[in-house]
């Protein structure tokens, strides 16, 4: 079980301490069961980070309703990210998509509740603006959702437009769509038949989970007008509403799974009443909550054991995460046994096995069962060993160090995570391992406006994002100097999506801190990246902002990094996709024409594709690129080959 997210920048580039965003005969516990060869490379010339970035990396599986031994899961193992089937009875893996820009990162794909097919995002090059098709899950021809219809993705009636969910039942789809000139809209597709609209509105909103009986499915909108905080409706498959839940302005809603039990309209939510992600329960039929009340200190999300009368809990504090079960009828919460880390996603099998995707900072993740060994594990050479993270809180603001095997203080980089409704973890990154290996120590943070902390501090940035922000990294940069990890003449800023526009504003409203800047698929200019970016996008940046430019265009003045660009003292590198719907180009572009005419030093790179790239190597070309350009500014060791 993932939890759900806003609509937030996260880059699948060069990341920070992974912040968040994701095979042989029958494996029992203990068995490891790999996924497909990996490309056939010898690792061991090569230095330990590119052998960290080549080593394959799988995220967590989905399994079929109706079919639970067939799944589908992604991984890089061919050098980017692709969607793969597994088939547990025969053991048989298979590559299933196959693009040059990779597939499946961000808008995951879906099996029917059969098994027999397979739904996919199909967009041009990483703009994330496409359609869904389908293929059996053995392969073959690629369809669109709605073969019957000529170009049914690609006319009027369904032109491309951005994924806001899918729901799948056994011969009815619900997809929901945003595009600028329509806003979100919902669809109901049976087999057969032509897509009929049963939901339109300008602001934001996203399909959830079907029902287990197919009747109805749930929808989290904005309609009120704020897109960080969202209502639950319950639509039947005709598009009629059945049931509606907000807890008011300022408060959200998240919708979870429906009970797997035939018959029973319960539905999980995530709700923040007492200022933390916690769950309850909502009996749609009887219209009957059940808080889930536990003592615990960090958020909890849940989902259902088959039966329905015990859920899986989830426990996220601090970086890390551990998992309970949790009888409904006794109250009564049962630790499972688990390896210390992160876990990403976890799951209930219909055996009852629990699943979990273990991540941690020193070692690739892998899939495990609770109390057992690794289920699923990637193929190939396993990714060296990296030095582990560790914890530190300053003034309230959580810390995780990555420092180098020599003495301190170190050339130190500020490695700002993106969102910013993300947080840091003791996540696996051959980035951070990667700037390690170099000499330079690494130092990831969740300021305020991070999740994972409560409601307070992630909306302690509304009406003022980006400035404070920047107050938590430089109380953050001066403790790191004050316990002597950090060289103050050799800190530098850097992160990719919301951290890259964190970059580019720090270097101009704090130019005495830095020593340099690494941006990475950044914001340079607020104005045009408000135009161009995608429809969820504006909604949320409306309630981040407290409106639209037009609307408070004090606001984005004060928070644009181009407002302080004179300001800026020191070289800055800029990454930028030029398919970005999330961080358009045109931003980079203006910021860029203006470091120019001021005579700043700058470098850039430009690729063709979206926000971050989704192949291994040019993934690893450009970390190579910033920890050369850093090298050539700093002093400290160039990218080895």
């Amino acid at each position: 079980m993932s939890r759900p997210s806003t609509s937030a920048r996260l880059s699948s580039g060069s990341s920070a301490c992974c912040a968040k965003p994701l095979r042989s005969a029958r494996p029992r516990i203990g068995c490891v069961t790999e996924t497909l060869e990996a490309r056939p490379r010898s690792l061991t010339r090569e230095p330990d980070w590119k052998r960290r970035f080549r080593a394959a990396r799988i995220m967590f599986p989905s399994w079929a309703r109706d079919d639970p031994d067939r799944l589908v899961y992604l991984t890089n193992a061919t050098g980017k990210f692709e969607v793969h089937t597994w088939d547990r009875r025969t053991g048989e893996h298979r590559q299933l998509t196959d693009r040059s820009e990779g597939t499946g990162y961000r808008v995951p794909s879906r099996l029917d509740p059969s098994g027999e097919r397979v739904w996919w995002f199909d967009d041009a090059k990483g703009n994330e603006l496409g359609r869904w098709v389908r293929q059996t899950f053995r392969g073959g021809a690629i369809m669109p959702a709605a073969p019957e219809l000529s170009a049914a993705f690609t006319g009027d009636a369904l032109a491309p437009a951005f994924s806001a969910g899918l729901a799948l039942g056994s011969d009815v789809a619900v997809i929901g769509r945003s595009r600028s000139d329509e806003g979100s809209t919902v669809y109901v597709l049976r087999e057969g038949d032509a897509p009929r609209r049963v939901y339109q509105h300008a602001q934001s909103a996203g399909v959830g989970e079907m029902s287990r009986d197919e009747k109805y499915f749930a929808l989290a909108h904005a309609e009120h007008g704020d897109s960080r905080n969202r209502a639950v409706r319950i639509l039947d498959i005709e598009g009629e509403t059945v049931s509606e839940k907000w807890d008011g302005r300022g408060k959200g809603l998240q919708a979870g799974r429906w009970s797997p039990v035939d018959g029973d309209a319960r539905l999980i939510l995530g709700h923040e009443r007492a200022g933390i992600l916690r769950p309850l329960i909502w009996d749609i039929a009887k219209d009957r909550e059940e808080e889930i009340v536990l003592d615990l200190p960090g958020e909890v999300w849940a989902d259902w054991y088959p039966d329905a009368t015990s859920v899986l809990i989830v426990h996220d504090h601090r970086g890390r995460t551990e998992l309970f079960r949790y009888d409904l009828a006794r109250k009564r919460l049962e630790p499972l046994p688990t390896e210390r880390g992160t876990i990403t996603a976890a799951r209930v099998r219909p055996d009852g096995e629990v699943w979990y995707m273990l991540d941690r900072s020193s070692e690739q993740p892998t899939i495990r069962a609770a109390g057992g060994g690794i289920v699923l594990g990637p193929a190939g050479e396993p990714a060296p060993r990296g030095v582990p993270y560790r914890d530190a809180d300053v003034d309230r603001i959580h810390v995780f160090v990555a420092e180098p095997k020599k003495p301190a203080p170190h050339p130190t980089y500020f490695l700002i995570h993106g969102g910013p409704e993300a947080h840091d973890r003791d996540s696996f990154s051959p980035t951070v391992q990667a700037w390690v290996d170099h000499g330079i120590a690494v130092i990831c943070l969740n300021y305020r406006g991070s999740s994972g902390y409560g409601k307070a501090w992630r909306d302690a940035i509304i009406g003022r994002p980006g400035l404070t922000e920047l107050e938590d990294i430089a109380k953050v940069r001066a403790w790191a100097i004050a316990q002597k990890i950090a060289d103050p003449k050799r800190t530098f800023i850097g992160g990719g999506s919301w951290g890259g526009y964190l970059t580019l504003l720090g270097l101009g409203v704090q130019p005495e801190n830095w020593a340099a800047g690494v941006a990475i698929v950044p914001i340079g200019d607020y104005i045009p990246a408000f135009e161009d970016e995608m429809e969820p996008l504006k909604r949320y940046d409306a309630a981040l902002f407290g409106g639209t430019p037009s609307e408070v265009p004090e606001s984005y003045e004060r928070s644009n990094p181009i407002t302080y660009i004179e300001n800026v003292r020191v070289p800055v590198i800029l990454l930028v996709g030029q398919n970005d719907p999330r961080c358009p180009s045109r931003s980079a572009d203006v910021y860029v024409a203006r470091l120019k005419q001021l005579g700043k030093p700058y470098d850039e790179y430009r690729y063709d594709a979206g926000h971050g790239s989704l192949k291994i190597d040019e993934s690893m070309k450009q970390v190579a690129m910033e920890i050369d350009f850093v090298a050539t500014h700093l002093g400290t060791p160039r990218a080895s080959a």
